[in-house]
């Protein structure tokens, strides 16, 4: 079992600036890709920004140059540093994890998310 905690959510002004922050524990053999995804009300989840163990990442076209991700592999946690927030960018955001056990099963982890609010 691995557990998501997510930290970093609240209020701020467009404009503004937030950092989330997601620590993975539990039975962690190895962890492939972590990453951030968000959904706003009355629409579907969506992705938001991952990063994979080699460091490579992708970012969704809408936060791309604004939002960066980033990893610490040691303490298995992930965050997403978001400047220039929109109103837009208002949602619940929520850690995701995949990796594996050490007979190479594979696990895939929600956090229970965090709330961003951008106000105007």
């Amino acid at each position: 079992q691995v557990q998501l905690v997510e930290s970093g959510g609240g209020l701020v002004q467009a404009g503004g600036s937030l950092r989330l922050s997601c620590a993975a524990s539990g039975s962690i053999f190895g962890i492939n890709v972590m990453g951030w995804y968000r959904q706003a009300p009355g629409k579907q989840r969506e992705l938001v920004a991952v990063i994979f163990h080699g460091a490579s990442t992708n970012y969704a076209d809408s936060v791309k140059g604004r939002f960066t991700v980033s990893r610490d592999n040691a303490k298995n946690t992930v965050y997403l540093q978001m400047n220039s927030l929109k109103p837009e960018d208002t949602a619940v955001y929520y850690c995701n994890a995949k990796g594996w056990n050490s007979d190479f099963s594979e696990w895939d982890y929600w956090g229970k998310g965090t709330l961003v609010t951008v106000s105007s």
